[in-house]
């Protein structure tokens, strides 16, 4: 990671997990409890910048990760190194290597589909969980098979899980005017001009896009039920993951439940919206400290 893309507040890290070097940043006390935040796409580690801050504050160790594909040093080539049961395994790898056995997961985007994934088939890891954004993998499932508003909403996952490589020629035309359009005008210019410049780095974007094309079909996550105390946050005014998955994701939680809806709020909530996401963030953690 760059120095000119990294906030000063952080700790710049590097983890090493299996074959693969990690960049993360990393915020509060080394002996605070242990919080793992994960991106999503097109995002790295520093669109947490304010809730590593607030997390950090609040005496919690907290460190965000940009992880597989993001990271320079850890890009393999093979598409199904990007399934979801790699991406969780590089979750559980982030968190020991910090000495964090149980700890707290918080995650946004393509981030929360690996966070679903792993809370269900490790919830004996997990003191709690917080998913911005992205419904459980099954009620998204169920409801682009039903809705066919959610249906057209992903037409741009099954644009991007064409391996012809047009997918990246749209994207990055035109001086990636289509990748910058993604933000919807809800993330910084400058952070947006940071995410273009690391995503246009040989391979970057590729990389990235795998995390869209390994699975067998385009929302098809392994993601059973939910027994972990589980926070789900979700912005009205998200593009591509509607209201039907949303409200239908605490039939998949068996465990302690609480769904909000931010209204007015776009899907990129941790850019976006950090003053709504912070005290809702902090009083679930504190609850199963």
């Amino acid at each position: 990671m760059s120095p000119d893309t990294t906030p000063a507040p952080f700790e710049q890290l590097t983890i090493e997990a299996g074959p693969y070097t990690y960049d993360a940043l990393a915020a509060g006390p080394a002996d605070g409890e242990f919080v793992l935040l994960l991106h999503g796409w097109p995002e790295f580690a520093d669109s947490w910048s304010a809730v590593l801050t607030a997390l950090g504050a609040a005496g919690y160790r907290a460190v965000a990760v940009d992880q597989r594909g993001y990271s320079p040093r850890a890009r393999p080539p093979r598409t199904a190194d990007y399934a979801v049961l790699e991406l969780a395994a590089d979750a559980l790898a982030f968190a020991a290597s910090q000495g964090a056995g149980r700890f707290h997961l918080v995650a946004h985007d393509w981030g929360g589909m690996v966070a679903w994934a792993l809370a269900a088939a490790h919830p004996e890891r997990l003191r709690s969980l917080t998913v911005l954004a992205t419904p459980h993998p099954e009620a998204l499932s169920r409801a682009a098979a039903q809705d066919p508003d959610q249906h057209h909403r992903l037409d741009y996952v099954r644009f991007f899980r064409q391996a012809d490589g047009a997918a990246e020629r749209a994207l990055l035309a035109d001086g990636a005017a289509r990748l910058r359009a993604a933000y919807g005008g809800r993330v910084a210019e400058e952070l947006v001009a940071a995410n273009v410049r690391r995503l246009t780095e040989p391979g970057a974007l590729t990389a990235t896009l795998n995390w869209y094309r390994a699975p067998r079909e385009a929302v098809s996550v392994p993601a059973g039920r939910i027994a972990v105390p589980t926070l789900f946050l979700w912005g009205s005014e998200d593009v591509a993951l509607g209201r039907v998955a949303a409200e239908s994701t605490g039939e998949w939680v068996d465990g302690p439940y609480r769904f909000e809806a931010l209204a007015g709020a776009s899907h990129w909530l941790p850019e976006e919206v950090p003053d709504a996401l912070v005290p809702r963030i902090l009083h679930h953690l504190g609850r199963y400290t």
